[in-house]
């Protein structure tokens, strides 16, 4: 997804340094060019060669060192960079940053940069807290920066609090929102929907199905990079909820129905990607059902959930693009076509569970995209390429 991007990943001397190893293996995952800046005493918590290895880059620590081509090293550097990431960032270079101070290879390098740069504060709580820490961050945040909440939890100096540095999966995730794609769905709403529900049958037991959201997840965080404001409306999922949106947890078709609906008329773009139940217990028993002394056979009545999609479908407004999913074992383009009829849909993404590498819990996808006028059947790739896929055809139905 970085493919073609050169990252600089600086690393200053807080604790949390050795998360960094983490982050630049991920970046390098994503076929990022990552390159390496330390603090010198960044390199007494974890060696430069972890770096090297990971990236294929030499780390630079020294601004004089001498044991590069000839040219200046930390403006080379500078000017290669599509993005900057400092993390950890210590009080100690923050302070710096903010006050335009340049006295190491670190500082120097970001300084000359003019790429967009972000910031991973991580520190003891009361060094955070201090009003000073905060002014300088706050100037920071004045200069373009953006900047990565601390999490809470327990920290190195054995106190718990705010200071902790974000975990790797979710620096990434700030980075591909940075340089995933370019922003032409600027200042357009869309909704996207995710999970399965849970329909309860009484309090300790429930109906639901195999999704774990991640196709939903992956279209959301698709449509957040490309500059829309989104709502992700997601069932029950082990999933961390994304930045840069809005998540609407839900439990039940009801739920989802609700929340859906609500928020339907303000949307240029609805994705249901979510995972409904079609059907419910028609009544919900209100203690834990018992085996009889008999051991008979226990019936469920079920009873129809509301049809979100149906509903979406018949109040559509002007200019609104509709996109449903269709998961299928059998009959795929014959059963989705009808789906996309009969629900007044402008697009669905349809898949089988008999595809190799397609459906429930895998991180890739096989879809075929259908629209009225014909459809692509897109080859196996990631769930994320596949939402960027997605995102193309319904920008072109636009």
């Amino acid at each position: 997804m970085l493919k073609g991007k050169h990252i600089l990943l600086g690393i200053s001397g807080g604790i949390a340094a050795y998360k960094a190893a983490s982050l630049a293996s991920s970046l390098v995952k994503q076929h990022a060019d990552v390159h390496v800046v330390m603090t010198e005493n960044a390199t007494k918590l974890i060696s430069p060669v972890v770096f090297d290895s990971l990236t294929g880059n030499k780390t630079s620590i020294d601004t004089f060192d001498r044991n590069y081509e000839h040219k200046v090293e930390h403006i080379a550097l500078a000017t290669l960079a599509d993005l900057v990431i400092v993390a950890p960032a210590t009080a100690n270079v923050i302070a710096k940053f903010a006050n335009g101070l340049a006295d190491d290879m670190l500082t120097t390098t970001v300084l000359a940069c003019r790429c967009p740069k972000i910031c991973a504060p991580a520190m003891n709580t009361g060094m955070y807290d201090n009003p000073v820490t905060q002014d300088n961050i706050d100037k920071l945040r004045h200069y373009g920066w953006e900047i990565v909440e601390p999490a809470d939890g327990y920290l190195a100096c054995g106190t718990s609090g705010k200071g902790r540095m974000p975990e790797a999966d979710q620096l990434l995730e700030v980075c591909l929102h940075a340089l995933r794609h370019e922003h032409d769905m600027e200042g357009m709403k869309v909704l996207v929907t995710a999970g399965p529900t849970r329909e309860a049958i009484d309090p300790v037991r429930f109906l639901t199905n195999h999704s774990t959201g991640k196709m939903g997840y992956e279209v959301a965080k698709a449509a957040t990079a490309r500059g829309a404001e989104v709502t992700l409306v997601s069932g029950p999922v082990e999933l961390t909820p994304p930045p840069y949106m809005d998540v609407v947890n839900v439990m039940s078709a009801r739920d989802m129905f609700e929340e859906v609906t609500s928020r339907a008329g303000e949307q240029d773009i609805i994705i249901k990607a979510a995972a409904v139940a079609d059907y419910r217990p028609a009544d919900v028993a209100s203690d834990k059902i018992k085996k009889s002394g008999n051991d008979d056979d226990l019936t469920l009545q079920l009873e129809r959930t509301d049809d979100i999609l149906a509903y979406l479908g018949v109040h559509k407004k002007d200019g609104q693009i509709l996109c449903g999913f269709s998961m299928e074992t059998k009959d795929l383009l014959e059963n989705s076509r009808k789906k996309l009829e009969k629900k007044n849909l402008d697009i669905i993404a349809a898949n089988s569970l008999t595809t190799e590498g397609a459906g429930f819990g895998v991180n890739t996808n096989v879809l075929t995209l259908i629209t009225k006028d014909g459809q692509e059947e897109l080859p196996l790739m990631s769930k994320a390429e596949a939402a960027d896929r997605l995102l193309d055809e319904i920008l072109k139905l636009r």
